[in-house]
């Protein structure tokens, strides 16, 4: 590759097996054979590990979720180690043919777009297959959007479950919330800008409108930002206009007040109306298990209907 040298007026050709840090080369030592797992800044290209560019820079090969996305991590080091996409939709084909080439000794480098490797990110198929083919896997720690966000939302930290994305359907993502109603650990979701008022108006129905929560953006770069509040709040806060960049969603777990299981008050309110009228039945279930009562109201209409 051609690359400016520190001081120089011309061009000079160079090893691969470079990158460059404030225009210093740097020549790393050439990694043990393996695949290598390699996290990736989530905005901020400076907060890459020098352990990552060391692989990077000397792996045979990196594989990549975007290669124009990584491109541009690429450049501002100036790594031309060769790349090649391997994402959801072709990294099981291409499994076989990445296991030969560790085989024959091989350094491989999976990078995702951003953050770590394998967390809501392709990769989980091939470390698998590594594993058990007995080859060697390197993980090598540094950016994740979920630990970032974590930290700063300024929830309790000591026990936490991360849930990926939700299912982008309300119906299907409320049926998925269900299952965590009841968990004391803070709970961490991603989500994109387009339905982050609707699943936090989701979370607030599932979880109740009074459980704390922080919406992370942006983390890292320029313009991060966390929002603080109920989700009750939350959810009409980032309804009233268009939000950009991913988020994380960081939810307090519950602490046994949070709102009823639905399960529950849906059997009850299904018997209160054998001998209330609708009406009655839907003000006595809100009041006792605080719950807004439009909420109780479109459930009994949904049961007497299927009721008939």
């Amino acid at each position: 590759m051609l690359k400016q040298e520190p001081g120089s007026s011309g061009e000079k050709t160079i090893t691969q097996a470079q990158y460059f840090i404030s225009n210093q080369a740097v020549t790393p030592e050439r990694p043990a054979p393996g695949l290598y797992l390699v996290a990736t800044p989530i905005g901020n290209l400076r907060d890459i590990t020098l352990r990552a560019l060391d692989i990077l820079a000397a792996a045979d090969l990196v594989l990549c979720e975007d290669t124009r996305h990584s491109a541009k991590l690429f450049d501002a080091y100036g790594i031309r180690t060769p790349r090649t996409a391997f994402h959801e939709h072709n990294e099981r084909a291409r499994i076989e043919a990445i296991l030969d080439r560790l085989r024959e000794g091989a350094v491989i480098a999976l990078v995702s777009d951003a953050g770590t490797p394998l967390l809501s990110d392709p990769g989980f198929p091939l470390v698998r297959a590594a594993r058990d083919a007995d080859l060697p896997v390197f993980p090598v720690p540094g950016p994740s959007a979920l630990l970032a966000a974590l930290t700063g939302a300024g929830l309790p930290t000591d026990a936490f479950l991360f849930a990926g994305f939700l299912p982008p359907k309300t119906g299907q993502r409320k049926n998925a919330l269900s299952g965590f109603q009841r968990q004391a650990q803070t709970l961490i979701f991603y989500e994109s800008p387009r339905r982050l008022a609707a699943s936090l108006a989701d979370m607030a129905e599932v979880f109740g409108g009074a459980r704390k929560a922080v919406v992370a953006l942006e983390l890292t770069k320029k313009f991060e930002r966390f929002a603080s509040g109920t989700l009750e709040a939350l959810a009409a806060q980032f309804d009233e206009g268009e939000t950009k960049g991913e988020a994380v969603i960081v939810v307090a777990g519950d602490d046994g007040t949070g709102a009823a299981d639905p399960a529950q008050w849906q059997d009850e309110l299904e018997r209160l109306m054998e001998t209330m009228a609708l009406r009655e039945a839907v003000d006595a279930i809100a009041q006792a298990h605080g719950l807004k009562r439009k909420q109780v109201y479109n459930e009994a209409l949904a049961l007497k209907a299927r009721n008939g």
